[in-house]
């Protein structure tokens, strides 16, 4: 019965015109959330804080956001992890979250040279962070004037690179060149693979999607990423991190109490099972994977992993190719380890390098950004 209900009025418009039609469409993007990528680089008049209202766009996981600054003096500031923003069930370790510290200090660093500024980033400045983390900042940021700098050509890209969950088209292939030259975007501390030939595509879609069912079906895993849901306009413009259900259709659904956390959390549910077609199919579309290697799984090598993987999507962001991260294989929880064995046996040839990251790519509709807490609500005040 909740079935058939589901697929008759998911399946019409009915719902939404119900809800309010054109005017109720119309209203549902959540505008502020969406600022500050509108409003990057035109607020502040000073180039740090011009260069932190871009970094606070990087990708990071769940769209936690766990960045926060202290200023020691106008060129000077210290970046900290947001221990209140942690991954604690799907990620232990915080491997992924200092991977998404490292997404900022690269966008950080492009910003600056786009002003006519070096980026001096100083890890770990109080002693690196081993197990877990804690109140010691990831790095020391400083801006210093440097005359004839080229700014970097990848920052074009920052206010159009987008995570896209979407299906991709699975007609259009990516060139070899394409790809070469993602691989190439990334600096030399870490190592960058790719593919888009048929018998490893096809291996890596299927392991992404299997270890994607795995965080599905484990129940305290798939609970953390339900709690950080955040159904709907209002609830996005009040909590603009975490995993956004927006749109008309998805808002009209939860009105009608087709879309609620205990639907999405209930395995027996049509909500929980649309979720794992939807990724299902997002895994077995993707046309070509990016990976990141680390030779160890230090903080530092965690950080250089995130930077990397800034690049590598900006550089695909300016060939027109959609990317999303795939990392589930790669977590360290312990229903994950068969998974775990196995993309690392595929990706590092039997070494004992690290897989850091890895990334679907392909071609698809652009979307928009995901939302933002602004600059000022990510300064610790003195």
């Amino acid at each position: 019965m909740e079935r058939r209900k589901f697929l008759k009025i998911a399946g019409t418009s009915s719902i939404i015109l119900a809800a309010g039609g054109v005017t109720f469409v119309s209203t549902r993007v959540p505008k502020n959330a969406l600022k500050p990528w509108q409003e990057a680089g035109s607020l502040y008049a000073d180039p740090m804080r011009r260069a932190l209202s871009y970094a606070i766009l990087a990708p990071n996981p769940h769209n936690r956001q766990p960045w926060i600054v202290r200023f020691i003096s106008e060129t000077e500031i210290l970046l900290k992890c947001d221990l209140d923003r942690l991954l604690p069930v799907t990620d232990p370790f915080s491997r992924q979250i200092v991977i998404g510290l490292g997404c900022f200090l690269e966008l950080f660093s492009l910003a600056a040279s786009e002003q006519g500024y070096m980026a001096n980033i100083e890890y770990f400045p109080q002693g690196e962070v081993d197990d877990a983390l804690d109140g010691r900042p990831i790095a020391k940021l400083t801006l210093i004037k440097q005359d004839g700098l080229m700014p970097d050509p990848l920052f074009a890209q920052v206010l159009k690179r987008r995570t896209n969950r979407n299906p991709y088209d699975t007609t259009r292939l990516i060139a070899d060149d394409v790809l070469m030259g993602i691989k190439s975007a990334a600096s030399k501390t870490v190592y960058v693979g790719v593919t888009n030939e048929d018998k490893p595509l096809q291996d890596l879609r299927q392991v992404t999607r299997d270890a994607m069912m795995v965080e599905f079906t484990t129940p305290e895993v798939h609970r953390e990423s339900v709690e950080l849901m955040r159904i709907g306009r209002s609830e996005i413009e009040a909590n603009p991190d975490g995993i956004s259900l927006g749109g008309a259709f998805l808002e009209a659904l939860s009105l009608v109490g087709l879309l609620t956390r205990e639907s999405l959390a209930d395995p027996t549910s049509q909500p929980f099972q649309a979720g794992i077609d939807m990724f299902k199919q997002a895994a077995m579309t993707s046309m070509g994977f990016v990976w990141i290697n680390t030779e160890s799984n230090d903080r530092r090598a965690q950080v250089e992993a995130g930077r990397a993987y800034m690049r590598v999507a900006l550089a695909a962001t300016a060939e027109g190719l959609s990317i999303q991260p795939m990392s589930q294989a790669l977590q360290e929880y312990a229903t994950m380890a068969p998974h775990y064995k196995i993309i690392h046996q595929m990706l590092t040839n039997h070494t004992t390098a690290r897989v850091q990251m890895l990334a679907r790519l392909g071609y698809c509709e652009d979307i928009n950004p995901a939302p933002r807490w602004p600059l000022a609500t990510r300064i610790e005040q003195a």
